[in-house]
């Protein structure tokens, strides 16, 4: 007779195999998860991946320490890990998961070509939805995908079918650590990021492997760590292949770096660097890809460069940008890219001394529903430049952020 598993059972083990982490990993990750006191009691690695193995075969439920230290490995609490269902890994009817499932089923024990290629699809696909859809949400999809593969890494394949596995892998644990980092969940995009990493070498991916270089200097660039943005920047260009998306994206990245340090010579050489770079692109099938670079992503970078450097031409760049967004005479509207723009704006016009305009854009960007927790920091920008002018607005400004997005950022 087939006992059913107990629920925390199967989520112990879905959240590793999510992280793509082996029993062993799992051991070590909840020894480094301990405090020193702690730690010192703990008993060996062999005992513990014993205990790991009981838990995820139901056998017993952890108790302490071993609760807290698992909630600290998977950065979640402990009622999410232990008292919540498996359902928590996607949503019920779950059509891309079905699909898979379904697929993978056909191919019973072995993971063949099709199988590869709808994942490969629907990896495509969550890249897709990234501009458009909430992280909270969408990082429960890429979850159950990564799921997915964890669990095709078990089936019978040839050495290109595992490869192509890891690869799939490692851009959906980069998806996944871009849209905890959107959340500011750091600690959990930092596992992600490195498990990306991991990825990366063992499949010689040197686009996935630039790509998370890129995306860290993305999310210091939001803490305030612009020294350590333009390092990160300029390493991602040294890995990506010479002209790829990443390659670009890195390239702009580092200008924003430079714009933020002030280096006006350095920022706009590095602007130049994109604009040659951009030039003989196509617009690609799919222009929201996450991981294709859009010409018109340029734009929209080169109008924030210029307004974080406080450059004069900031104001009218924006405008332009904002309006080709808007509309639908350039591609399909951008929604989550034109709320940015409207707080690049809106920094541009304090430049300017226009801050009524100011004020209604950044207000508007907060309340769209749009904005995500990484770009708080953005409006906060705004809020201390009207406060700093004494600007009518801006006692209903700070309301507007204290209510809306806060306790996630206070601007100080």
């Amino acid at each position: 007779m087939v006992t059913e598993l107990p629920a925390w059972a199967v989520r112990l083990r879905a959240e590793r195999r999510n992280r793509l982490w082996s029993q062993k990993d799992m051991a070590r990750r909840l020894v480094e998860a301990a405090d020193d006191d702690v730690q010192a009691r703990l008993p060996s690695r062999d005992s513990i991946v014993r205990r790991i193995k009981a838990y995820e075969a139901g056998h017993n439920q952890p108790d302490d320490p071993y609760r807290l230290l698992y909630a600290r490995a998977f950065d979640l609490t402990e009622d999410e890990l232990f008292e919540h269902s498996p359902g928590n890994l996607g949503r019920d009817g779950d059509d891309e998961w079905d699909a898979l499932q379904l697929a993978r089923r056909a191919a019973a024990t072995e993971v063949g070509r099709e199988t590869l290629e709808r994942l490969e699809l629907a990896v495509d696909d969550l890249a897709v939805a990234y501009a458009g859809t909430p992280p909270r949400e969408l990082l429960v999809r890429v979850r159950r995908h990564l799921y997915y593969v964890s669990q095709l890494l078990d089936s019978k394949k040839t050495f290109t079918e595992h490869r192509r596995l890891l690869v799939a892998g490692g851009w959906l644990s980069l998806l996944a650590a871009t849209c905890l980092i959107d959340l500011r969940w750091f600690p959990a995009a930092a596992a992600r990021l490195r498990t990306a990493a991991q990825l990366a070498k063992e499949t010689e991916h040197r686009e996935i492997a630039a790509w998370c270089l890129e995306t860290e200097a993305w999310q210091v660039l939001t803490e305030g760590d612009f020294g350590r943005a333009l390092t990160l920047a300029q390493a991602a260009q040294r890995v990506a292949p010479g002209g790829s998306s990443v390659y670009i994206q890195a390239t702009a990245q580092e200008g924003r770096a430079w714009a933020r340090l002030g280096e006006a010579r350095e920022t706009h050489e590095t602007l130049n660097r994109v604009m040659r770079l951009v030039a003989p692109l196509h617009v690609p099938d799919r222009p929201e890809h996450h991981y294709r670079y859009d010409p018109a992503k340029s734009d929209a970078y080169i109008a924030t460069t210029l307004c974080w450097l406080g450059d004069p031409s900031a104001e009218t760049y924006s405008r332009g940008v904002l309006a080709r967004l808007e509309s639908t005479t350039d591609g399909p509207p951008r929604p989550r890219r034109a709320v940015a723009a409207r707080l690049d704006l809106a920094l541009a016009l304090l430049a300017a001394d226009q801050p009524d305009e100011a004020g209604y854009l950044t207000l508007t960007a907060m309340t769209s529903g749009l904005l995500v927790p990484s770009n708080y920091w953005r409006a906060a920008e705004v809020v201390r430049g009207m406060e700093t002018r004494r600007a009518p607005e801006a006692t209903e400004l700070r309301e507007a952020y204290r209510e809306l997005c806060a306790p996630a950022a206070q601007p100080s």
